[in-house]
């Protein structure tokens, strides 16, 4: 019996393309294969472990959304042709975002990739790499994933594709219309997930708060989601992703109701001058974002708001910026991330602004709204000291447990740690009482 080669999963970019990866990754599983995920890639003279030179297969998720990530999936792409040249691959495939939005450029400049897919066709790979299990790819024991996050948190994605159009943004010419997924496959989804050991998800989409709206014209995201909190062992529900221009306001009504849907939105504002939101493209208004946080805060009492912010977008003027800098102060926001704009192939402010903001006029711009940030994140996470908070225990790291609340996200929100002499165990829920504060960090204790 031919024994099949190991399948090693990279993947770049955001959670979204994770959960392709692991989709993919399960029906590999499901026939037979070996695989693993992000494998440190060994390097010239280094030794492979007994039986495994030669019979690897290498496969790249990549993301091709800004400048930065298309690079970095290159060089993977590059870094990993020099391992199959050398030897140390059997093969070498690609899929994802970068090679959907430039496949016949990447055909033409890397022959040393056996196969290339999109963001859509991917389960291809399967069937091209084993014949005999094509016929099999869909049968009905095949697991939903395989997980390659913490057992009790796992990343739930509702919809793929975009409507919005947003100026600057390339997503819509990557993944195309927004699709919600059925609801009920959703929930069947969920079922299993927690039949595994989840009990927290992280709910995405490019736009969720679009979430039905392409089956039926209407936003069913506040119904998915208190369907979801319904289904027993779903202890957090934690929601990605939503778009400031007709925000479904029951939405808020089942974040107050439902204790097990944490108060947490990451909802990408961009930007809050009315000129510079009508050259985006955002479909609203200054006033409309004002009254949005006000009405957010005051029907979710504690609510955690994680935005992202753009500066330097074409013919943003220091009037404009400071704008964006009075109301980041205004809405404190609890969470904020925030970049500088760089044009983006085939977008429309590509095609019809001009990038006129110089580098060194946008980097002083980001480095002085940061600095806000920071300041605000620091008085925000100084207040929590002596408040109780429901934590999970994400890992252990030398002499302290890493845990969240509700208010954090995995990898990109502080997080809260606790002394390793508590004897906690990982992935289970705790009372914990804050001691203290760093800018990005909270520690606390279990023992109240």
């Amino acid at each position: 019996m031919t024994t099949k080669p190991t399948i090693d999963f990279i993947t770049l970019g955001c959670s979204k393309n994770l959960v392709d990866s692991e989709r993919l990754m399960g029906l590999f599983e499901a026939h037979g294969y070996h695989v693993t995920h992000d494998t440190e890639q060994p390097q010239d003279g280094d030794s492979l472990p007994e039986g495994r030179s030669g019979a690897r297969i290498a496969v790249v998720n990549t993301c091709g959304f800004i400048e930065d990530a298309k690079q970095e999936s290159i060089d993977t792409i590059l870094e990993l042709a020099q391992e199959k040249t050398a030897g140390r691959l059997k093969g070498l495939y690609v899929m994802g975002c970068l090679s959907e939005r430039y496949l016949a450029d990447l055909e033409a400049e890397i022959p040393e990739v056996d196969g290339w897919y999109g963001k859509f066709n991917y389960q291809q790979l399967l069937h091209d790499l084993e014949a005999a299990a094509a016929a099999s790819c869909a049968k009905q024991d095949a697991p939903f994933r395989k997980l390659t996050t913490p057992r009790h948190y796992a990343y739930l994605k509702i919809a793929e594709g975009c409507d919005r159009h947003c100026a600057y943004c390339a997503i819509p010419i990557i993944t195309g219309r927004h699709r919600s997924r059925p609801m009920q496959e959703i929930l069947d989804e969920v079922r299993w997930l927690v039949s595994q050991g989840v009990r927290e998800l992280q709910v995405i989409a490019q736009e969720l708060t679009y979430y039905g709206v392409d089956i039926d014209g209407k936003q069913h995201i506040a119904e998915l989601v208190e369907r979801m909190a319904d289904i027993e062992g779903v202890e957090w529900i934690r929601l990605h992703y939503a778009y400031p221009a007709h925000f479904p306001w029951d939405l808020l009504r089942v974040m107050r109701e439902r204790k097990n849907v944490c108060n947490y939105l990451d909802i990408a504002l961009q930007h809050i001058s009315d000129p510079v939101l009508s050259r985006m493209q955002r479909h609203v208004t200054k006033a409309e974002t004002y009254e949005l946080i006000q009405r957010m805060r005051r029907e979710v009492p504690g609510i955690h708001i994680r935005t992202t912010l753009m500066v330097g977008f074409p013919g943003e003027t220091d009037e404009d910026f400071h704008e964006l800098l009075e109301f980041t102060k205004w809405a404190r926001f609890e969470r904020m991330g925030a970049f500088a704009y760089s044009e983006e192939d085939g977008t429309y402010s590509a095609q019809h602004y001009q990038d006129d903001v110089p580098a060194v006029v946008k980097q002083a711009r980001l480095d002085r709204l940061m600095r806000v940030q920071q300041s605000i994140s620091a008085e925000i996470e100084a207040a929590k000291i002596g408040q109780t908070l429901r934590v999970v225990i994400d890992r252990r790291e030398g002499d302290w447990y890493v845990g969240r609340s509700e208010f954090c996200s995995p990898e990109v929100d502080p997080e809260v740690l606790i002394p390793a002499d508590e004897d906690l165990t990982i992935g289970r829920f705790y009372d914990a009482r804050v001691t203290d504060a760093e800018e990005f960090d909270l520690y606390a204790t279990t023992k109240i």
